[in-house]
């Protein structure tokens, strides 16, 4: 090669490779965002509320700084349908754009194996070579292993907690592990996670993505043919793999480049496996489409490297079947898309619109096991017990009223009462019939009654509840009235 030949070959090199980013940079930093969100988000409080709380000691849901009690659970639903529209959305979308970054199981890993193992311990000698377990007959490497697993240790904790910062605020979170005997299933549910995070990133590895994992199981019957995915370009790189007529199995066409370019002269591939030995599900992305794969794109990465260096686009690409077959572009608004959309729009709204239904204040009520009780004059009283809760962030003064039936009364309590913001009070509650309300001497007669409670210094803070008032057969009224004459 002349040394013009030789210089337009490296312009063209270097042109091609001048400003590409690898897409394992692009990972690591959306790595990090994550988990940033991950650990500040369970401290930040607005108006003492989190953005996701499901407090199962309290009962309560904190969502989107709203704080909702167990009677408003109703709302779960919503944010489950949201999770898993979602899910379904963007894997229709993007394949298991999910799995290789986002995932918390590929976030450990990368940081257990890329930076620990390999970085830091130089435990394993090449961050771009998966395949090659790290020789652990060597006392050195021995006590780097047990190195690496004390420092994912420390983290596997660290995020643990995190976890449970969800369900348990992160202010309280500390003040019970200070007394860790006065709360022994809080102690069994962190160590417990931390241990299962230790032997999964140590040992389970990504065995837990192919195997365990139920949604690798799920996601192949939500792809197409315009899912975003990572792809190789047979056209270019020539076929190394084909369906065996007989069982149906893919099966490798050919052995090395020679045989390839004996089948296929235009081929561009080199053979080189540098996308399989950086695969860290340890694949071949050249067989197709795989469960396995977690679309992190690392094999793109390394054939950028090879193919860049000859001038060449890389053989692997971010992009669809459809695209790749057509020559076109991906279709992205599709029908699929378009569906999951509206639902999604669909169920955020309902979400929203019954996140305002919100109520400042809850009222259960619920009868005493005696159904009635007839005083010496004939009055006849039902009692009840009311559970207030403040669910506002300023006390207030209660009472309550029977909205519909004015022959009824309070008869205790008897004056409005307080409660502080955020608890609760149990009152015992006596409602009598001023007058006779029915006649019947057959059977007792549940009468139906609208109860309303508000604050007395908010007129906007208002309930009503449904219940009923007995009233008990006329005969035995009558003969409690005779009774006393």
């Amino acid at each position: 090669m002349t040394q013009t030949a030789a210089d337009a070959k490296k312009m063209k090199t270097s042109d091609y490779l001048r400003g590409w980013v690898p897409y394992r940079y692009k990972r690591y930093l959306f790595y990090g965002a994550i988990t940033i969100i991950a650990l500040v988000l369970p401290f930040i409080k607005i108006g003492g509320n989190h953005f996701f709380l499901l407090n199962f000691d309290q009962k309560q849901l904190h969502l989107f700084f709203v704080r909702f009690d167990m009677q408003e659970l109703y709302l779960m639903p919503f944010v489950l349908l949201l999770l898993f529209l979602g899910i379904f959305f963007l894997t229709t979308l993007g394949g298991r754009v999910w799995c290789g970054w986002a995932c918390p199981q590929t976030i450990f890993r990368v940081i257990y194996r890329d930076l620990f193992e390999t970085k830091l311990l130089r435990l394993r000698k090449r961050i771009d070579n998966k395949q090659i377990e790290p020789d652990m007959s060597k006392p050195s490497n021995q006590a780097k292993k047990l190195i690496a697993i004390l420092l994912w240790s420390v983290l596997a904790f660290v995020a643990a907690a995190d976890f449970l910062w969800y369900f348990i605020p992160p202010e309280e979170f500390f003040q019970y592990i200070q007394n860790p005997g006065d709360h022994p299933i809080l102690m069994g549910f962190w160590i417990s996670t931390a241990l299962f995070l230790i032997a999964d990133i140590v040992f389970i590895k990504e065995n837990f993505c192919i195997y365990i994992c139920p949604y690798a199981r799920v996601q192949s019957v939500m792809y197409d043919d315009d899912t975003f995915q990572t792809v190789y370009d047979y056209k270019r790189g020539g076929k190394i793999y084909e369906e065996d007529p007989q069982t149906h199995q893919i099966v490798k066409r050919v052995k090395n480049r020679k045989e390839l370019l004996e089948q296929d002269p235009e081929a561009e591939c080199t053979y080189c496996d540098s996308c399989v030995r950086v695969c860290p599900t340890h694949i071949d992305i050249k067989k197709g489409m795989q469960l396995e794969c977690i679309n992190c794109l690392e094999c793109a990465d390394a054939c950028t490297k090879v193919m860049g260096a000859l001038g060449k686009e890389s053989l692997i690409r971010w992009t669809s079947y459809h695209a790749l077959e057509s020559g076109g572009k991906t279709r992205v608004f599709r029908f699929r898309v378009i569906a999951y959309l509206v639902a999604l729009t669909i169920v955020l709204i309902a979400l929203f619109w019954m996140g305002t239904k919100k109520e400042s204040m809850l009222l259960n009520i619920n009868r005493t096991s005696q159904l009635y009780k007839i005083t010496a004059d004939g009055r006849v009283e039902n009692s009840y017990v009311f559970l207030f809760q403040n669910t506002d962030t300023k006390d207030h003064r209660y009472y309550f009223e029977i909205a519909d039936n004015k022959d009824i009364a309070i008869k205790r309590p008897k004056k409005p009462f307080n409660l502080i913001a955020g608890k609760k009070v149990k009152k015992i509650v006596i409602l009598y019939a001023r007058k006779p309300l029915v006649k019947e001497s057959r059977k007792d007669t549940p009468i139906p009654i609208t109860i309303r409670a508000y604050a007395v210094d908010d007129p906007k803070i208002s309930v009503t509840r449904k219940t009923v008032f007995v009233y008990p057969r006329w005969d035995i009224v009558e003969k409690k009235m005779k009774g006393t004459k």
